[in-house]
């Protein structure tokens, strides 16, 4: 009978370097125990490198920059699909993804309807705290990263370069669901996208 170790290394095997495992990927090869076992010899002979408790690599290496580890978001994501989560980006991640900010964040915060925790990863920390049913409500993904680039903004540092880039971003966005979504951001930030629903309107009334 063939071992777990080499059942699992078969299966890690058969997928794309870069890919990244969790040991729940591998419960039906045998227990909790078992499986943990495995994958850290697996780690020990260098088919997998551990990123964070329970959190495995199967490394993708390039000639010159060496071995290429996964973004932090793309760390987030896998988790997500993992627990067939939702997550919602927060802070200067929002910023940096609808274009706003140039900055990178060094730890991340999302919103989740799964379970909060704190993942560390080297000197970084991925964080998911509960989203209030009222934004997972929210029916656009742009909407929603609109929502929370303006909050970390904060109200009394808003300028009308910001609202003018805010208006661009949202005239992509379909008007139904701009409507719905406004409805369950704060007062201030569905002010600012009733504006760009009243300009959107206007100009498709040029046309």
């Amino acid at each position: 009978m063939e071992s777990i170790e080499n059942t699992i290394r078969k299966v890690i095997s058969n997928h794309k370097r870069g890919k990244i495992f969790f040991p729940n990927s591998f419960t039906k090869f045998g227990s909790p125990t078992a499986v943990r076992q495995a994958l850290n010899r697996l780690e020990k002979k260098g088919l997998l490198i551990r990123l964070a408790q329970g959190i495995y690599l199967y490394p993708k290496k390039h000639k010159v920059l060496g071995i290429l580890y996964p973004s932090l978001e793309e760390i987030a994501v896998a988790i997500s699909k993992r627990d067939k989560a939702r997550i919602i980006p927060t802070g200067i991640q929002a910023l940096n993804k609808l274009g706003l900010s140039t900055q990178v964040p060094m730890n991340l915060v999302y919103l989740t309807d799964g379970t909060p925790r704190t993942v560390k990863i080297k000197n970084n920390t991925i964080k998911f705290k509960i989203a209030s049913p009222k934004i997972l409500a929210a029916k656009n993904e742009t909407n929603i990263l609109v929502i929370q680039a303006l909050k970390e903004i904060g109200k009394e540092n808003i300028d009308k370069k910001t609202i003018e880039q805010i208006k661009n971003i949202l005239r992509q966005v379909d008007k139904e669901s701009i409507v719905h979504d406004m409805k369950l951001a704060p007062v201030w930030i569905s002010q600012i996208m009733e504006k760009s629903l009243t300009e959107k309107n206007q100009d498709e009334g040029m046309v």
